[in-house]
């Protein structure tokens, strides 16, 4: 996705009851940074929760770690002290105390990543973190692979964002020359199509479209553009059920 101008028609959600966003899909799809743009829109707290299963394969590899390993692995995450710094934008990972943001986009990193989200012992913990987070920062937009499938079944808007492997391929080939660094699209695109057979294959949350998602295919769509279709549909999902909930026009209430 290219990105555009900000074109916010709505701002900031007003109110202070909990509010769950989910936002799930493939890699290359551009959700981290849809979230975040859309959670600062609305007024809320972003999770990222790619973020924390790239910090388990640094984790792991930092400890001589591996996927043959997955107690192991799954131990060393659970010991380590792994936490989001919401003071910062974006919210800082941190393990141990440490930053791990520089960290988590290596090489080694982005190797392993995909066998080391499919540990189930791993993806348990995961999820109870990710609840505790949500306990903690109630009003959140979260993006990940089973955000509203497993995480948050009962979340008050979904998203699915998608887009074709070749556009995914292509996006992340720019991002890689932007930074500096080689890309080739074909080796890249071998990459998200192998990712995606271990995402939606794996036994413990699967990447899938929930039922109850809105599913938005980003590939001809500015950035900008699917960050305002997302912020337009969440104002249009929260005022139906307001108007939904709301007691007819003369109607007691207790």
């Amino acid at each position: 996705m290219t990105t555009a101008g900000p074109n916010s028609a709505h701002g900031p959600l007003s109110g202070h009851d909990p509010l769950i966003i989910t936002i799930d899909g493939p890699a290359g799809t551009g959700k981290s940074s849809v979230a975040r743009a859309l959670a600062r829109r609305l007024g809320v707290d972003f999770l990222d929760t790619g973020a924390m299963y790239r910090a388990a394969a640094a984790i792991s590899i930092d400890r001589g770690l591996g996927p043959t390993d997955p107690q192991g692995v799954a131990d060393a995450v659970r010991r380590a002290d792994l936490r989001f710094d919401f003071a910062k934008d974006p919210p800082e990972l941190r393990c141990d105390g440490r930053s791990l943001m520089q960290r988590i986009r290596d090489a080694d990193v982005t190797a392993v990543v995909s066998p080391i989200a499919a540990i189930a012992p791993l993806r348990r913990h995961m999820v109870r973190l990710q609840r505790s987070i949500a306990a903690e920062h109630p009003r959140l937009v979260t993006e990940g692979r089973d955000q509203g499938s497993v995480v948050f079944p009962d979340a008050q808007v979904k998203f699915y964002l998608d887009a074709s492997p070749r556009v995914r391929a292509a996006r992340r080939a720019e991002q890689l020359r932007a930074a500096g660094q080689p890309a080739t699209e074909q080796a890249l695109l071998d990459q998200i199509l192998e990712r995606d057979r271990s995402d939606s294959t794996r036994a413990d949350g699967p990447l899938l479209c929930p039922a109850d998602a809105i599913r938005v295919d980003t590939s001809g769509l500015l950035f900008e553009q699917v960050v305002d279709e997302l912020e337009r549909l969440v104002h249009a999902r929260l005022d139906g059920r307001a108007k939904k909930n709301a007691p007819l026009a003369g109607a007691e209430t207790a």
